[in-house]
């Protein structure tokens, strides 16, 4: 009898040395970067109804503090912690300053504002953020600049967000008008990490677009000559060059 063939197993991811692509979730942060950066607003909004300013203010400076520690005891990253501690920092700063809780949320809003600008800033000059700041992690050069096609498609991707940014700005700015603190908060978490979300789906389809379009013209631009070839070919070349008689 013949032994059946072996069957063949299923690689694990990362199996061969490469980590598995992080899913759009993790790029955002996860679920508790969701938690994470909503919990020191919703905080800051409760806390503010019953018990007043200052003490909302020390409540999501500690809700702040406290997700910082536990990112620590948890040895997850901190940078997103950190950096939500600042604005945190500076949104409590601000409102104290104000003596008003919606100027909590006056960073933030004039915030989207000068990144929107940015953000158009960079198309204008051609230098889209999506594609600077892409391949400046991923170490993948500035091959895309040089191609219309690549370029045009982290335009699209940067104007995108630069979109998001000026929805936020318009929203946040007129709800900050109007005195509704509570619905600054919600417009807040809400045209957060979604919008955050759809537009790095616009980003992920720039990079695949520019991806195929650089592998393709790699693939068809012709291979250049080695040395051995290049000394081939001009020893062809002059040998079948005819002499002339003294």
């Amino acid at each position: 009898m013949t032994e059946p063939a072996p069957r063949a197993e299923k690689s694990e991811p990362g199996e061969d040395g490469n980590k598995p692509e992080p899913t759009l979730l993790e790029q955002m942060g996860g679920v508790s970067g969701l938690i994470y950066s909503s919990l020191p607003v919703i905080v800051f909004v409760l806390v503010n109804s019953f018990f007043g300013l200052t003490a909302a203010i020390w409540s999501a400076i500690g809700s702040a503090v406290a997700i910082t520690v536990l990112r620590i005891v948890r040895k997850e990253p901190l940078q997103p912690a950190i950096s939500g501690f600042f604005g945190v920092a500076i949104a409590a700063f601000i409102a104290f300053r104000t003596g008003s809780a919606k100027g909590f949320f006056l960073f933030g809003i004039w915030a989207s504002l000068v990144y929107c600008g940015v953000f158009v800033l960079s198309i204008v000059v051609r230098w889209p953020i999506a594609g600077v700041v892409w391949n400046l992690l991923n170490g993948t050069g500035q091959a895309w600049r040089k191609d219309k096609y690549s370029r045009f498609g982290y335009d699209i991707a940067t104007f995108a967000l630069a979109v998001i940014f000026a929805a936020r700005f318009v929203v946040q700015r007129w709800l900050y008008q109007e005195d509704y603190t509570g619905w600054l908060a919600f417009a807040k978490i809400a045209m957060g990490y979604p919008l955050y979300a759809l537009g790095l789906l616009v980003v992920v389809w720039a990079v695949r677009r520019s991806d195929k379009r650089l592998k393709a013209l790699a693939a068809s631009a012709p291979k250049p000559e080695t040395d051995a070839e290049v000394e081939a070919r001009l020893r062809e070349k002059y040998a079948q060059t005819p002499q002339t008689e003294s």
